[in-house]
């Protein structure tokens, strides 16, 4: 059962067969070929099996029972089938108009740098670089970069070659489209062209016109211009800059330019820059393998809303970049809190390089992982926020918006407009995001808030139990104490053993410590049931999911209010674009000033959190204290209870006559020096030993 695929080039024709479960594409050529051109073909087929590249597309086995659609007597080239479309298709995308998101563009170098270095050393020019000719597949979860249509059947004649890049001259090198020798430079200004447009949106040289037409105003370009624009007035403008709006961050753009400014050289002899003579590799490949191995830390201050990148120098520490962030913010190091997505704070006992996922370049634009910076010295977020900026022509609309413009025009100013209303989509759902990590951090304070009151209502119920236990055992001994003196059990003169003698004057003051603890846990308790309750409260609020507005429809359909360009080639005005753009900056100084408010009352419930704590320990600390109190005198009672078993084994019982008492025979303590615990009755040993210990216990 065969269905149509997307078509690999113009002179050829694409399907898609399920062959064991797995697709192909196939790929014929229709074009009449003299017998020279046939050969090429079927020999270049063969060279195309032998490659083998992540990111140059494979080569497969025909299936017999295809070998019969086959044209021309000319065999048939099999490839993996790449589901996932073109790079044309994602840069077609309205939200993509000013360019791709700063992961997918460094996801690019990645890949199709790697592909073009593998297709040169295999001898192998491609010549024809451009968005249709990359190709985007899904492995193991990971978005690669396919390079496909190698070029074999372009170079068959002079008029094939001319026949074959029609509509895609703008990707061509000057000397391929002036008939010129060339080299492997060619893939380099093809290269940097596809780079540029995936950066801005838009081919960097007079991208509204045919190379034929630039060629002689762009040929005197400076050696480091990157970009030529014609102005209204007919001027042509160059650059070296990267033009604003684009996705890429500030710590992205200058190595970008300096690569571009080696790529999209005029001359093909420099393009690409000096040659090293030991890799045989150009200049511009190792700024690619710098710009890659960057290690770049985004940081969205929460108190700003502004994004901050800053470049990690190797093994730097956290503190270092706190001081750089400290710098930029004028957050001190002391009061900046920053949290991962997860909501965990970063470890100062690792290096900085902790926020930066290693080995997924997809995953290192300021787009795909940033870090939230809190101030904790302040709980309101009111503002200033920074506003994203609009571009200079979409400005120029918002202030004039019933201005006639060519329809040219119109569509660069209009797509600017629309990436700047996706831009604001943008912020809202970073700041969103930036909301949801407070808040997950706010529910990690919270467990532990728990735990610790878990621990002080144990040690609390410990205390109580242990000093209940030490009443009550007090209180048993001293009546059986006062029983034995009333029947006679104790010797006369024998002094008191009262609950003072046990306590000391540590009594009342003890007592009223433990009462101010239990009302302190009491307190407490009371505060953090409420605290807990004013969480759920937070969790349930409708702020903290995304608001089912106009914003959340733009996350949806990223373009809901921009009106179509106008299909004929006339001038027209801005009315209904300004429109959608002032709608969108209106819905979304509602939705932030919503998301702030929520932030803040997560701010100040988690600071509520940090300022029980130290309270928290504090009781904790005053209990264990009262803990060691009571079992110092639970101790002092066992003490003087076993020295009173002592003195019982130990002194005989006395004469009929009354003579001396067994201390004053061993030379002990006089009759006024006593304990009252040592005069014991005149009961035989054993007895009156058994007759103390079941007392005890």
């Amino acid at each position: 059962m065969w269905s149509p695929s997307q078509c690999l080039c113009s002179c050829t024709f694409c399907d898609s067969r399920s062959v064991s479960s797995e697709k192909l594409a196939v790929k014929m050529c229709r074009l009449e070929l003299t017998p020279r051109n046939k050969d090429r073909w079927s020999r270049e087929i063969q060279i195309m099996k032998k490659l083998n590249h992540i990111n140059v597309v494979t080569a497969q086995d025909v299936p017999e029972e295809m070998e019969a659609i086959a044209l021309n007597d000319l065999p048939l080239l099999a490839m993996e089938y790449c589901s996932r479309g073109d790079l044309r298709r994602v840069l077609s995308k309205p939200e993509n108009c000013c360019g791709l998101m700063e992961s997918e563009v460094l996801s690019l170098l990645n890949d199709v740098g790697s592909g073009i270095q593998y297709l040169h050393e295999n001898k192998i020019i491609h010549r024809d670089l451009k968005p249709e000719n990359i190709v985007l597949q899904d492995i193991n979860g990971k978005l690669v970069h396919k390079i496909i249509d190698l070029g074999y059947a372009k170079d068959l004649d002079q008029g094939s070659l001319c026949t074959s890049f029609v509509g895609t001259l703008q990707y061509l090198a000057p000397e391929l489209f002036e008939n010129k020798p060339y080299t492997v430079t060619v893939d380099y200004w093809s290269f940097g062209t596809m780079i540029f447009e995936c950066s801005c949106g838009f081919r960097p040289f007079l991208h509204n016109l045919q190379p034929v037409q630039w060629a002689s105003k762009v040929r005197n370009k400076g050696p480091k211009d990157i970009m030529a624009v014609e102005e209204l007035n007919g001027d042509v403008r160059f650059s070296t800059h990267l033009p604003y709006p684009n996705n890429l961050s500030r710590t992205l753009l200058e190595p970008m330019e300096a690569l571009l400014q080696l790529m999209l050289k005029w001359d093909p002899v420099q393009r690409g820059g000096e040659m090293n003579a030991d890799t045989k590799k150009p200049l511009c490949f190792y700024v690619l393998e710098q710009i890659l191995s960057m290690k770049v830390v985004h940081i969205l201050n929460m108190t700003t809303a502004q994004v901050h990148s800053f470049q990690l120098t190797p093994d730097e520490s956290l503190h270092s970049l706190q001081k750089r962030i400290e710098a930029e913010t004028k957050i001190e190091v002391a009061n900046q809190e920053l949290l991962q997505e997860t909501g965990v704070s970063l470890d100062p006992r690792k290096p900085a390089a902790q926020c930066v996922l290693d080995g997924v370049v997809r995953a290192r634009g300021w787009d795909s992982y940033i870090v939230y910076l809190f101030d904790k010295s302040i709980t309101k977020y009111s503002g200033p926020f920074s506003a994203r900026r609009l571009p200079e022509q979409v400005n120029t609309i918002v202030q004039e918006p019933k201005t006639q413009l060519p329809l040219v025009v119109l569509k660069k100013v209009w797509g600017e407009a629309v990436s700047y209303i996706c831009g604001l989509k943008e912020d809202y759902s970073r700041l969103f995001q930036g909301q949801r990590a407070a808040m997950l951090s706010l529910l990690r304070y919270n467990t532990n808030l728990t735990r610790y009151k878990n621990s002080m209502f144990g040690f609390s119920q410990q205390l109580k139990a242990k000093l209940d236990f030490f009443k009550s055992s007090i209180q048993y001994d001293l009546e059986k104490y006062r029983e034995r003196g009333e029947s006679g059990g104790l010797r006369s003169g024998s002094g008191a053993w009262t609950e003072e003698s046990v306590w000391g004057l540590k009594g009342p003051l003890f007592d009223s410590r433990c009462a101010r603890q239990v009302a302190e846990v009491s307190h407490l308790d009371d505060e953090i049931l409420a605290l807990h309750s004013e969480i759920v409260e937070l969790q349930r609020s409708p702020y903290a999911r995304r608001q089912g507005d106009k914003m959340e429809q733009l996350r949806d359909n990223p373009f809901p209010l921009s009106p179509s360009v106008p299909d004929s080639d006339v001038s027209s005005d801005s009315s209904e674009m300004v429109k959608a753009i002032i709608q969108t900056v209106q819905n979304q100084d509602k939705v932030l000033k919503d998301l702030f408010t929520h932030l803040s009352k997560i701010l100040s419930s988690k600071q509520k959190i940090i300022d029980l704590f130290p309270r928290i320990e504090k009781t904790l600390e005053s209990i264990k204290d009262a803990d060691s109190t009571v079992m110092q005198m639970q101790m002092k009672r066992q003490k003087e209870f076993w020295h009173l078993l002592k003195i019982a084994c130990v002194s005989p019982a006395p004469d009929a006559g009354g003579g001396r008492r067994a201390g004053q025979e061993h030379g002990g303590e006089s009759h006024g020096e006593r304990s009252p615990l040592r005069f014991l009755s005149s009961r035989p040993l054993n007895t009156q030993y058994m007759s103390l210990l079941h007392t005890h216990l």
